[in-house]
């Protein structure tokens, strides 16, 4: 407690001289996209993120959305931001990151239901940037969300701010009221995670836990490339990724430190 109270003492988006002593990190410096891989420079350009008011903002329904992607990769790290939520929105911060490829969420009626379309997306890599609406993430995600005003949370903990989405429930609701900003921390060690939110401990666990991997096989089904990625985790050095999940979501404060 006593050391989240430090690491959040100082102006947002600053190290504290002591901070720099203990080996953290500046990920976001307030004003610009350094040290991420910026959407609007690619081709064609992404919409989904902005910088507002010293907080990297994702877009309400941009046209093509997608996480943004630090360029650095982290294996094992100590990781704390600040987020806020819009009204009945939804986003999160993904790390153990597996792969990544498009989708085009227009196919979802063909398909039956999303899992199905991404299963096929994800084995043929047929969609282009060009052509989708969404880049889709494998990773473990950080689940940033307004816990009273989104469907998605009223279903459960395994929902709800905090939560290791879908996969770890948040031990007790913690999230302040929309608008205002939160302070979340995240630990890796090796397969063991921790999630704090505002101070509190609400999630500790293991990412090689059997249940992680039969929630993801009842999602994915197994021989899915989407589980294989999850229940392996080939990748254990990986980027750090803000999503965008068609909500607007304002992240800063980000600040990491390898383990």
């Amino acid at each position: 407690m006593l050391v989240c109270g430090v690491l959040f003492a100082a102006e947002p988006n600053t190290l504290s001289r002591e901070e720099k002593k203990q080996g953290w990190k500046l990920l976001f410096d307030g004003k610009s996209m350094k040290g991420w891989g910026d959407p609007s420079k690619k081709s064609p350009a992404g919409d989904s993120w902005s910088i507002d008011n010293g907080a990297l903002k994702a877009a309400k329904s941009p046209k093509l959305r997608e996480d943004l992607f630090t360029l650095a990769q982290y294996g094992d790290f100590e990781l704390n931001f600040e987020w806020k939520i819009s009204p009945g929105g939804n986003s999160g911060l993904k790390y153990q990151v597996q792969d990544r490829f498009f989708v085009d969420d227009r196919q979802v009626k063909k398909y039956g239901k999303f899992e199905t379309m991404a299963n096929d997306a994800i084995k043929t890599r047929a969609i282009t940037r060009a052509a989708a609406t969404q880049e889709y993430v494998v990773g473990f995600e950080f689940q940033v969300i307004d816990d009273s005003g989104h469907a998605d949370a009223r279903r459960g903990a395994l929902y709800q701010a905090g939560a290791l989405y879908s996969m770890l429930p948040a031990a007790k609701p913690m999230a302040k009221p929309v608008g205002e900003y939160n302070h979340a921390r995240v630990i890796v060690r090796g397969d063991k995670i921790e999630h704090w939110l505002n101070g509190v401990k609400v999630v500790d666990g293991s990412l090689a836990d059997e249940s992680i991997k039969a929630k993801a096989a009842a999602r994915w089904t197994t021989d899915s490339l989407v589980y294989k990625g999850l229940a392996e985790r080939p990748k254990r050095e990986t980027p750090i990724t803000l999503q965008n999940h068609g909500d607007e979501a304002w992240f800063r404060n980000i600040k990491i430190r390898p383990l």
